[in-house]
């Protein structure tokens, strides 16, 4: 499930949010086909803007760069109370819901959180995130006074963003919080290593 709100119009490394969630869906879905996973996608912010369900004729992966093509951020919220029932319209079985979206404070715990429950009950979750390498930078240059109070702003939103993660990892979520250019292969990572442990 990719998250289409306004939060994925943010840039990170010259790259939106939206385009890194693209590519790591991309992966993981290739990659749990050749696992011989049934794979279904949902973009998704209020209402579902691109659906692809494995059992459907063609080529899942020209399926889903079709799908994906045209996508646009909303400049909307999502509406996280919506992702249940999403899930069971695809499918009653217990099942891997990778729900790829922005650890934002303000919308994880006004949407995210309270759903969260209703899914990891009955289902394996994994959160996946981009995170800002240039909040790590920012932290550390403390040379003039102007640098501390940017310093002292990112070690805020770092802690807070853990803060976010360990919530939700004691509500049963798996994280996934990395750069751009990490997130698509420490997801398949993810992947790789809860097949093996018999999870999936």
């Amino acid at each position: 499930m990719l998250d289409t709100s306004r939060t994925s119009a943010a840039r990170i490394e010259d790259e939106p949010r939206l385009d890194t969630g693209i590519e790591a869906s991309l992966l993981l879905a290739v990659l749990a086909q050749r696992g011989g996973d049934r794979v279904d996608f949902i973009a998704f912010d209020r209402r579902p803007r691109a659906r692809v369900q494995s059992g459907a004729k063609g080529n899942l992966l020209e399926s889903l760069v079709t799908a994906m093509a045209p996508l646009e951020s909303e400049l909307i919220e999502a509406d996280f109370s919506q992702i249940p029932a999403q899930v069971r319209s695809i499918s009653a079985h217990r099942s891997l819901v990778v729900l790829l979206t922005a650890l934002d404070s303000g919308a994880v715990e006004e949407g995210l959180l309270p759903m969260l429950p209703a899914l990891t009950s009955q289902h394996v979750v994994v959160i996946a995130s981009v995170r800002d390498p240039h909040l790590d930078e920012l932290r550390s240059q403390r040379g003039t006074a102007a640098e501390t109070y940017r310093a002292a702003a990112a070690e805020r939103a770092l802690l807070d963003r853990a803060a976010i993660k360990e919530r939700l990892r004691q509500l049963g979520a798996e994280v996934v919080d990395e750069s751009p250019h990490e997130l698509p292969s420490k997801l398949a990572d993810l992947y790789i290593r809860l097949k093996a442990a018999g999870r999936l």
